[in-house]
């Protein structure tokens, strides 16, 4: 039988594929139950005291900066190597977009690069755990206090990741708000989805009305109460709700996420482990003290030593079965960027630099040792090693 990989998947076994039965054999389908259990579970995995799930994980990002209420005028700093959503969340609400470089080993975003880019309109800052390692949450904490501005930790691939300190990423630790991305290549998935989590009462209860056209029921807002059918728009909202159906993945999803991480995190060793010896290649980097899910798993090669290009490599590891993916496209670069904000090419070199080598490699639980390895030795033919 031919061998076939993706960059990433998902892993449904008959307990998720029943949670969804289940559902379908209820009498709710939308909004029920399920919505408040994932909600819950999430809290109680991360220890944050609220959570709000929402339709994916570029709804969540778009919501969290909307509940900040950042005045007009407002900038943002965020990642280029990101995807766009993490920028794109501060223009949905109609600030600026900016970047900052990123640190040469984690890949993140540079607390000292951040300091760089400050100015007097920056009110928040939206850090990514790329590949699901935590970005330096401390200083970045240290930085925000400094200059009074908000956070939003966008841990897209970072459902399950822990800090140095041992809490988990979405405790809210170090920010305002948190969000997750669940689509079928992330850790755990809800098919498509997303969350917030958040430890400020205010910032929940906009985000519960932001989610749902900025409709309440809630008594304790609504300027009158005739009766029982009664609700009132408060705020301009959106319809980013999530249904029983796809929260009722993700509770079965969410209690594999550690039996997920740690499958991930013995497949991320055996790769380091067959590449040690291979030049022209750099493997992930991890922080010390930091646990990363790894969502991806990011080879750098040097092009160039290896007399072949990126797309010449990633079509013969296609032809061998084994599929791979470029994480990402440094955002300042993307036309839409160039034209609207005036970046370009040569603004941000690490994150530029970064991207030049990149390929991911796939990593998922259902990959077998013996994959593993075909894959590591499938790489060193192709570069000849």
């Amino acid at each position: 039988m031919e061998r076939s990989f993706s960059y990433g998947k998902q892993h449904i076994d008959q307990e998720d594929i029943q949670a969804v039965i289940d559902v379908l054999q209820s009498d709710y389908l939308t909004q029920g139950p399920r919505i408040d259990e994932l909600e819950k579970t999430i809290c109680d995995y991360t220890g944050a005291r609220y959570c709000v799930a929402v339709a994916n994980g570029t709804a969540a990002l778009h919501l969290a900066v909307a509940a900040l209420e950042l005045p007009p005028g407002s900038e943002g700093i965020t990642s280029p190597n990101t995807f766009v959503a993490s920028a794109n969340c501060i223009a949905y609400c109609g600030h600026t977009p900016r970047f900052a470089d990123i640190d040469t080993r984690t890949y993140c975003i540079d607390p000292d690069e951040i300091e760089k880019q400050i100015t007097r309109n920056t009110k928040v800052l939206i850090p990514v755990h790329f590949a699901g390692q935590p970005a330096n949450m401390p200083r970045i904490k240290a930085i925000a206090d400094k200059h009074g501005l908000r956070v939003i930790e966008d841990a897209a691939h970072a459902i399950g990741s822990r800090y140095a300190d041992g809490t988990a990423v979405g405790s809210n630790t170090y920010a305002d708000l948190t969000t997750f991305s669940f689509h079928p290549v992330k850790t755990v998935t809800t098919a498509e989805g997303g969350a917030i989590t958040t430890n400020d009462d205010s910032l929940y209860q906009k985000l519960l009305m932001l989610r749902t056209h900025g409709i309440t029921k809630d008594p304790t807002i609504l300027t009158q109460n005739p009766g029982p059918w009664y609700h009132e728009m408060h705020l301009l909202g959106y319809n980013y709700r999530l249904s029983d159906i796809h929260a009722a993945l993700g509770i079965s999803q969410m209690r594999k996420l550690d039996a997920f991480t740690a499958r991930r995190r013995e497949l991320v060793n055996r790769y380091n482990a067959g590449f040690a010896d291979t030049s022209h290649l750099t493997t992930p980097y991890e922080a010390p003290g930091v646990q990363s899910v790894f969502h991806l798993y990011v080879l750098h090669f040097d092009f160039a030593a290896i007399n072949k290009t990126r797309a010449e490599i990633m079509q013969e590891l296609q032809d061998a079965g084994i599929g791979t993916q470029v994480h990402y496209i440094p955002v300042h670069t993307q036309p839409y960027y160039q034209s609207t904000y005036g970046t370009k090419p040569g603004m941000f070199p690490k994150a530029e630099t970064y991207y030049a080598g990149a390929l991911s490699m796939p990593l998922y639980p259902d990959l077998s040792n013996e994959d593993v390895e075909y894959i590591i030795d499938t790489v060193k033919k192709i570069i000849k090693q």
